[in-house]
């Protein structure tokens, strides 16, 4: 151990000559603990918000989506569907279409979207899991063809997925100069049967209701178009690298979003309201490193006679300098692994007990306060600590020693 460090270490555990010295130290460390605490314990909150909310708009989310970059349509007569399919990875190459629309049934009518997906959705594992019904999700049984509305639609609508004779009938602006005069002169319409229906997060819930591929573009009037072509790719496929793929095999003229890029607003709120709180308790912890300022001015002077000790030993300022450096480090040092075990431990039970509950009577996608743990917050909260409660002591001994100094001479 070197001995700026060896005389800090001894300076922290032994008994000081006035009580009040070990008070303030001991209450530096409890100051600095609760803001490490803090953090490590709200940065996982966020996390574990994160992850609820991605995870359910992922479930509907292809994990890439394929649109063109000017214009509203894809021509699928000249995409190269068949080499997307050919990506090792890549197991769902699906054409889609999304356009607006109005909903009718039992006398109610209500303005969404509906979206024109291939049959292969009925085959997607994780889509099947957010459906409630008869059954999975079922777009049609080879003879009929369905809707599958989100549950907020459905509610509007007043539809009974498990009613067998539950009907929707959707209209479509009709394309060209349809006449505005009356309903069915400005609109394409037809019914569907609903067997099931889905159920992600409120505002795909509230607008969207999902339809046959090849039953919208024939209500659409639209002839081998999509407006964009959804790829799901295996459990275990590296999701960046069959990004690079498939953007060299469909060229320019299109753009390729993974699912945090289709949803990059939500993201960017939710992130900047993360470092938001990251700041606001940084410098909550700016504040409690006071303490630690006022508890090595006290020591500085309560230890005036061993540096002058020092000194005639041939210590020089460097030393004197470094081992006050030091023992308002291991202040922060020690407050900050205080804090940051605490807050593991907490965390880490949240995550497996959930002791901390919504309440009761509420209709919760989860029962208990979501939290995740994360190497990378733990390190930036040490990290932050070390700059700050550095910057302080450094500060603190600099002009303490200058003071003294001055005063000699």
């Amino acid at each position: 151990m070197r001995l700026p460090l060896f005389i800090a270490n001894r300076y922290l555990l032994a008994k000081k000559s006035h009580n009040l010295i070990n008070i303030i130290t001991w209450i530096s460390i409890l100051g600095i603990s609760v803001g490490a605490f803090a953090l490590i314990v709200v940065l996982s909150a966020f996390n574990g918000l994160e992850k609820v909310i991605s995870s359910m708009n992922n479930r509907l989310a292809p994990d890439l989506e394929i649109a063109a970059a000017k214009g509203k349509t894809i021509d699928l007569a000249q995409f190269p569907l068949g080499q997307l399919r050919e990506i090792q990875g890549v197991e769902y190459v699906i054409p889609t279409i999304t356009e607006d629309a109005l909903f009718r049934a039992n006398d109610k009518q209500h303005i969404g979207q509906v979206k024109g997906v291939g049959l292969e959705y009925q085959e997607i594992e994780r889509l099947n899991e957010v459906v409630f019904g008869e059954g999975d999700l079922l777009l049609s049984d080879g003879d009929h063809d369905f809707a599958v509305p989100g549950a907020g639609v459905a509610w509007c609508l007043g539809i009974n997925a498990y009613n067998p004779y539950a009907m929707v009938r959707v209209y479509v602006p009709k394309r060209g100069n349809a006449s505005l005069m009356s309903l069915e002169n400005s609109f394409n319409s037809d019914v569907l049967t609903v067997r099931s229906v889905f159920s992600t997060e409120q505002e795909q819930d509230e607008k969207l209701v999902l339809v046959p591929f090849s039953w919208l573009s024939e209500l659409l009037e639209y002839e081998d178009k999509a407006n964009n072509v959804e790829l799901f790719v295996a459990p275990n496929a590296d999701i960046n690298k069959v990004k690079k793929e498939v953007k060299a095999v469909i060229g320019e003229g299109f753009t390729v979003k993974n699912q945090q890029e289709q949803q990059e607003t939500l993201y960017r709120i939710m992130r900047s309201e993360k470092w938001a709180v990251y700041v606001i308790l940084t410098f909550i912890l700016i504040l409690a490193t006071f303490n630690v300022v006022g508890s090595l001015s006290m020591l500085m002077i309560d230890k005036r006679k061993d540096t002058e000790i020092l000194k005639a030993m041939g210590a020089d300022n460097r030393l004197i300098h470094k081992i006050f450096m030091n023992e308002g480090l291991l202040i922060s040092v020690a407050g900050g692994i205080i804090g940051l075990l605490l807050g593991i431990v907490v965390v880490l039970l949240q995550q497996r007990f959930g002791f901390v509950k919504f309440g009761t009577g509420g209709n919760y996608v989860v029962d208990a306060y979501p939290v995740l743990l994360t190497f990378k917050d733990v390190a930036l909260i040490f990290a932050t600590i070390l700059v700050v409660g550095c910057t302080s002591a450094f500060l603190t001994v600099r002009h303490a020693l200058r003071k003294s100094n001055s005063s000699n001479q």
